[in-house]
């Protein structure tokens, strides 16, 4: 099968995934209509920040590339990967693992497969690095915003904290073995155990050993020799969550929720956007099988937004309120990510020369 015929295939399967996911919105498109002209103008920042998100994220990844000793792929190249490869992503189940098969086939245009598999590897293994860091500073914001007494902090609270904690400090430690020891070859180690994957994971195992352990070595290697590109990796897409937020603060500010307006009240907006945002993405992530995480992402706004904003909004608007500005909130995202994922579908078909 040609690199062509798999595009075309991954396009098909993109545009499929757009067709199911609109003909299945929760709502009628008379009432989505209506709720897209309340929010009038914020519609454009709320779409508009996910340039500079996905440029951060483009960054990040294209600092991996360049430590791995890849040839460097032009960044609007890189640039357009990135937005196609997080709407298949979005659009597709398997815990949003649709992008990085097609990112591997288009990177082979530009370097041998071996350093694109692992390019790709690596940076998806830095994406969810990123998100388990970005989890882990949104404790010590929620801890001090309880501080100045704009948060509570009961029994309940604190174990939630110690437990995203405890599972974060998990994950680095699995996330150092695989940076120092590789991934790919334990991998196949683990499926060749699942039953009715056994002989399938050894076969391609044995076939392709030299290959698997190469990836791995190219793996260990960004970690271990090549810190600046690791690091420069991990800033630009820690700090992709942290823009992120910007699109819920937006969406707050869009519903008079200014904590008392002036620096100190938008800052507070934004530290509780950061809160909401961590909150919600920790619960998509938890259950990452379903397409776009259908349901959770509803469910996380409409349960972190009443449990992390502020006393002074808290004391103005009632949990209802605060339920409802959730699910408008959820409402606008899912509106965000379903025009993106048509952007990131039509790029496919776009500069796709070898």
């Amino acid at each position: 099968m040609t690199k062509k015929t798999l595009n075309n295939l991954f396009f098909l399967a993109g545009v499929a995934c757009v067709v199911v996911m609109l003909l299945t919105f929760d709502i009628s498109f008379r009432e989505l209509w209506y709720h897209l002209c309340k929010a009038g103008y914020w519609l454009i920042p709320v779409i508009g920040v996910w340039v500079f998100i996905y440029g951060l994220n483009a960054l990040a990844w294209r600092a991996i590339i360049k430590g791995n000793n890849a040839p460097l792929p032009h960044f609007m190249r890189i640039y357009k990967l990135t937005i196609s490869g997080y709407a298949l992503n979005y659009a597709t189940p398997v815990g949003g693992l649709g992008g990085e098969p097609y990112r591997i086939l288009e990177l082979t245009k530009h370097m041998p497969k071996e350093q694109a598999t692992s390019s790709v590897i690596l940076y998806a293994m830095m994406h969810f690095f990123a998100h388990f860091w970005f989890w882990f500073s949104s404790i010590f914001i929620y801890v001090a915003l309880v501080i100045i007494g704009d948060l509570p902090l009961n029994t309940t609270v604190a174990i939630a904290l110690g437990g995203i904690a405890l599972f974060c400090m998990a994950a680095f430690w699995l996330f150092q073995k695989g940076y120092k020891g590789g991934l790919v070859v334990n991998v196949m180690k683990f499926l060749a155990k699942i039953p009715g994957l056994k002989g399938w994971a050894t076969r391609f195992t044995e076939r392709h050993r030299e290959s698997l352990e190469n990836i791995d070595q190219q793996i260990a290697a960004l970690h271990s020799q090549d810190k600046k590109a690791f690091y420069t990796s991990f800033f630009f897409e820690y700090m992709s969550r942290v823009v992120q937020s910007l699109e819920i603060m937006f969406m707050l500010l869009m519903f008079d929720i200014d904590c008392g307006g002036g620096i100190a009240g938008y800052t507070l907006v934004f530290l509780h956007s950061i809160l909401i945002l961590s909150f919600t993405t920790l619960c998509a992530n938890l259950i990452g099988f379903l397409p776009m995480q259908l349901g959770v992402q509803e469910g996380g706004f409409m349960l972190s937004i009443p449990a992390t904003i502020g006393h002074s909004v808290r004391a103005a608007l009632s949990p209802q309120k605060l339920i409802a500005v959730g699910f408008y909130v959820s409402l606008i995202c899912r509106v965000r990510e379903i025009l993106w994922i048509l952007i990131g579908i039509l790029l496919m078909k776009m500069w796709n020369k070898e």
